[in-house]
């Protein structure tokens, strides 16, 4: 076998770089097994060095279907790179591993893909390939029995992947236009109004509290009596939680009616929202 023909077969094998390929056939003496172990540990070695670098860009991945739907969140350094057609094959086969593991990480990892290599030996491979850092992030599944899963996608790069995307589980098993409906529009109201939690009891005291803080900051300079601005400032949390939880908010199809009033009129005994997630890349 020629030297260039060597060379391609290394660079089919391992996905790297033509100089990277000859270098390493050059360092093991023409063997090919001995120079993609050379690769290997190379690549290991830029991709750990990449990994200090910031991953803002990236993408939002959906997989599974109604009964069981899974959102995860895969960044890099450029958006070039997220619309990276070896990026865009990794992440889609990633999603549906992840739905499979429920958003266990852990298990992801770990998991073994179609070329029989596991998630984390993929990744370290694609990230010296590409050059890029490239990190998992936040992923989450719902499958709640006797419930159906909706969703929404925003600036799609491809199929099932996005830059911000949504799911939401409503718990009823009815089949109908009305439902079908609702369940879309919900998906961009969220994708929209992007509520931090179901109910206000759900906001986090910590997020109360930084508020309040925020609040009572703009307020002390008023110079109002202190009753005043303590009936403003209670005024004020209030409105922040409204804004902030789904069921309160202003229906985006809407705006003279709440998340809540929707469902009401809706008339589906027992219709409920079991949750939500919204995951945009950058925020």
């Amino acid at each position: 076998m020629s030297d260039i023909e060597k060379v391609k077969q290394l660079r089919k094998a391992t996905g790297a770089g033509f100089k990277d390929c000859n270098a390493a056939l050059k360092e093991s003496d023409g063997n090919l097994d001995k120079a993609a172990e050379i690769l290997r540990v190379k690549g290991i070695a830029k991709a750990s060095k990449k990994m200090s670098r910031n991953a803002t860009e990236g993408v939002v991945v959906i997989s599974g279907d109604e009964k069981k739907k899974s959102l995860i969140e895969i960044n890099c350094e450029t958006d070039f790179v997220a619309k990276n057609n070896d990026f865009i094959e990794f992440v889609k086969e990633l999603s549906e591993i992840n739905n499979n593991h429920s958003s266990n990480l852990n298990e992801l990892h770990n998991s073994k893909m179609s070329n029989s290599k596991t998630v984390e030996e993929n990744l370290v491979a694609l990230i010296a390939k590409i050059g890029e850092k490239i990190t998992i992030g936040r992923a989450k599944t719902f499958q709640f029995d006797n419930a159906r899963n909706f969703f929404y996608q925003h600036s799609v790069i491809k199929d099932n992947v996005s830059k911000l995307a949504v799911i939401v589980s409503l718990n009823t098993t009815v089949k109908s236009d009305i439902i079908d409906l609702f369940g879309k529009q919900l998906s961009m109201h969220i994708a929209a109004s992007n509520p931090i939690a179901l109910n206000a009891s759900e906001i986090t005291q910590e997020l109360i509290d930084k508020e309040t803080n925020l609040i009572s900051e703009e307020l002390k300079n008023s110079g109002k009596p202190d009753e005043i601005i303590k009936k403003i400032s209670l005024g004020k949390i209030n409105k922040f939680k409204d804004e902030n939880s789904l069921m309160t908010q202003d229906w985006v199809m809407d705006s003279k009616m709440k998340v809540h009033d929707v469902i009401k009129n809706l008339e589906i005994a027992n219709l409920n929202i079991n949750g939500f997630i919204r995951l945009k890349i950058g925020e």
